[in-house]
């Protein structure tokens, strides 16, 4: 039975939506697969690892009838890559899935579809848009600060909050902190929900730079987004989020402007003579000055001086440059605005006349 008869790209197009979710190594040998069901021209695409699952479809059917089946979604979409911009035609005979493309033929393995471990969607009690564009800012503002494999497993994700007319995204990895806030359109009741760090990294790959809009629908311990044709629901990390208000540093002092790409530059220099282990960087604050400094273990050093404007206490304090350089690359803003308190506090960086962006850093000892 012929399932798909389309150019390349169009099939292609589908099946890279939904195969980045696809671990390599999976525990059952079935969610390797892709779930595909036709229905008429109607051809619906399905991925999950269980956590997450995303599904699109496209009208790229060969004749009327139904059917369904799953195949390995690496071998399948390596395959398409590596195939000529040609018409290309799907075939279910035999349990095997046949690839046809002018004169190349390949046979895959298939598992049946009654198999494939769907996830059951919730009941959901919230329910609010965003433009696409405006959802995906947001994500990039914070998606940098989220911990890897934190044993404080509520650390690896993102919180989410909608309160009024705000939805506000957070993200810690216990070292530092990334804020940021939208406007949206009508009032909503408080909500928070720790979003997992796999799906906000697949919400950023696949929302688009558009004023579509983004549905979101969350329950207890589920969300869903629909956008772009494009469904992706996700389980939620269970857990309590720190108070992040807490964080925020209300009484730095010294305060001063600083052109980004200045300081993103000479951070860069100085973070050559770190070591792999150590990347720290010294901040001397002075009137009229901002030197960087750096040394490692071989007894080499660098130093790189930047003028400011600012009149005030002096301060000497150590940063990971990393993390000063993580927002400094996902920033655009030609100034940016940092808050000193003491050489034990923590910093805070802000955009120039903006309030919905805050960046906090906690110092280290250098």
């Amino acid at each position: 039975m012929q399932l798909v008869k389309a150019s390349r790209d169009a099939l292609l197009k589908p099946l890279q939506v939904v195969s980045g979710i696809v671990e390599r190594r999976q525990t059952l040998p079935i969610l390797a697969n892709i779930l595909v069901r036709k229905d008429g021209e109607r051809v619906s695409f399905t991925a999950t690892d269980l956590e997450i699952q995303i599904q699109t479809s496209a009208d790229i059917g060969a004749g009327k009838d139904a059917a369904a089946t799953t195949v390995a979604a690496r071998k399948l979409v390596d395959i398409l890559r590596a195939l000529p911009e040609t018409e290309v035609a799907l075939s279910l005979t035999n349990r095997k899935l046949a690839i046809a493309s002018g004169k190349s033929r390949f046979n895959l393995q298939t598992l049946a579809a009654e198999e494939y471990p769907t996830v059951a969607q919730a009941e959901f009690t919230a329910d609010f848009t965003l433009p696409a564009s405006t959802f995906k800012y947001l994500l990039s503002m914070v998606h940098f600060a989220m911990a890897q494999q934190d044993i404080r497993y509520y650390l690896n994700g993102m919180l989410l909050v909608v309160d009024g007319t705000t939805v506000r995204a957070v993200a810690t990895d216990g070292h530092r902190l990334a804020l940021c806030e939208v406007a949206k359109d009508g009032a909503s009741n408080k909500i928070e929900a720790i979003i997992p760090r796999k799906t906000v990294l697949e919400l950023s790959r696949l929302l688009p730079d558009s004023d579509d809009p983004v549905r979101v629908q969350m329950a207890a311990n589920q969300v869903k987004f629909s956008f772009d044709n494009i469904e992706l629901v996700s389980k939620l990390v269970e857990g309590k989020f720190p108070d992040y208000q807490r964080v925020l540093p209300a009484a730095n002092t010294k305060v001063f402007a600083i052109g980004r790409e200045d300081l993103q530059h000479a951070l860069q220099r100085a973070a050559i003579l770190t070591t792999d282990k150590f990347k720290g960087v010294r901040m001397v604050l002075a009137s009229g000055s901002l030197k960087i400094t750096s040394t490692n273990a071989d007894q080499e050093d660098a130093q790189d001086e930047l003028e400011i404007d600012y009149e005030g206490d002096g301060l000497d304090i150590g940063f990971n440059v990393n993390y000063l350089l993580d927002v400094l690359a996902n920033l655009k803003n030609e100034q940016i605005r940092f808050s000193l308190g003491d050489a034990l506090g923590s910093a805070l960086i802000t955009m120039p006349d903006s309030e919905r962006f805050k960046y906090v850093v906690m110092p280290m000892r250098i």
